[in-house]
């Protein structure tokens, strides 16, 4: 405390000239901070809009071959083919966007992305867990690490997995058709413009597998991009967020989950998030179902820009289909059988944590279950 009190005085006894000058550095500093950001936000929009044009070419030439080599004829097969590939990613952004880019070259038919995307959400949750796996090996030997993935998986699969069925619904009827949107003519003009030349060049020089890897690459690039351009949230220091009345409020939960991915632009850092929350005993399990349910929703948002740019509106009805039916099946939970369905989980949860066995047996069936499917 004296510490304190003495810088305080010899930071006011400093003379005002200088301390005028330490105020001007600062500003500076921050307003070159935000153009940084900016920069960093520009190119990764750019790096992300070319990276969808790189795979809609390379699965133009390779993506029927692809799909033929996985034999993958329905919409399980592509459902188990798109959790895979989240597994391999560690996120189900990227694993989105190539499931619009097989659909913009004809590889995939609408129902088919449609579960592919579900897929790529399903294994999206896997890096929570594989966050937590990291927390217990650097010495919080603790189940609250490990707890938070599990409980990621679980209630990701207990909302994705029903919703495919109003999802189907929606999709088959066209129920949606007049909520299609198009990009303006001004947009599409400057992209094909910038990107066009660029897609034309290469292709001289470079041939169809080249530009599946190298979409990829540019796609997993233009995610770091964002995550560097956006502010940095230290769970430590932001508690006073984590009030008495958010956290026994499941509704504001759910609102809390989904703003925060909204902002982070990805399910998998803020759902990762809550690991060290959990450690450090800021937030209890029970109290984040309904924060993973509001991220697993908002987390369309770079996949709805994805499949308007890429696919049209055609693609991008399937993403909102997508949305609807997880947000219609998350809210009817939310506001008739939270409960049930809150205690169903956590009794899953202790009984998987129960034991080693337990917990190996649990990682064998999650990864077991999009393999069978995807050989169905």
């Amino acid at each position: 405390m004296k510490v304190k009190q003495m810088d305080i005085i010899s930071e006011r006894s400093l003379p005002k000239t200088v301390q005028s000058r330490r105020v001007r550095f600062w500003r500076r500093a921050r307003k070159l901070a935000r153009l940084d950001r900016l920069l960093l936000m520009s190119i990764g929009l750019f790096v992300f809009v070319l990276a969808l044009q790189f795979l809609k070419q390379g699965t133009a030439v390779y993506g029927q071959q692809m799909i033929q080599w996985f034999s993958i004829t329905n919409a399980t097969s592509t459902l188990g083919f798109g959790w895979l590939l989240a597994y391999v990613f560690l996120s189900g952004s990227p694993v989105a966007a190539v499931a619009i880019s097989f659909f913009a070259s004809g590889t995939l038919t609408d129902l088919q992305t449609f579960t592919m995307i579900t897929g790529s959400r399903l294994g999206a949750s896997m890096v929570v867990l594989l966050v937590g796996f990291v927390y217990y090996l650097r010495g919080y030997r603790q189940k609250s690490s490990i707890a938070i993935g599990i409980l990621a998986l679980l209630t990701t699969a207990a909302i994705y997995v029903p919703a495919l069925i109003p999802g189907y619904w929606m999709l088959t009827s066209g129920i949606l058709s007049p909520w299609q949107v198009s990009a303006s003519q001004p947009l599409d003009s400057w992209l094909d413009g910038l990107i066009t030349p660029i897609i034309d060049t290469l292709g001289l020089w470079l041939p169809g597998w080249a530009f599946l890897v190298g979409g990829v690459g540019a796609l997993l690039f233009s995610f770091s991009l964002f995550d560097r351009a956006l502010p940095e949230i230290d769970p430590s220091q932001n508690t006073s967020l984590i009030t008495q009345r958010l956290i026994y409020n499941p509704l504001a939960m759910f609102c809390f989950g989904a703003l925060l991915t909204s902002i982070t632009l990805s399910v998998s850092v803020s759902l990762s998030l809550l690991v060290p929350l959990s450690v450090k005993g800021l937030i209890r399990p029970k109290h984040i179902v309904p924060y993973i349910m509001g991220a697993n929703i908002t987390t369309f948002i770079d996949t709805l820009v994805a499949a308007l740019v890429v696919g049209g509106t055609t693609a991008f009805t399937i993403v909102l289909v997508e949305v609807v039916s997880v947000t219609l099946l998350s809210l009817f939970v939310l506001l008739f059988c939270y409960r049930p369905f809150e205690k169903v989980l956590l009794c899953t949860q202790e009984l998987i944590l129960q034991s080693r066995k337990t917990l190996l047996l649990f990682l064998g069936v999650m990864l077991l279950i999009p393999l069978v499917l995807l050989m169905v």
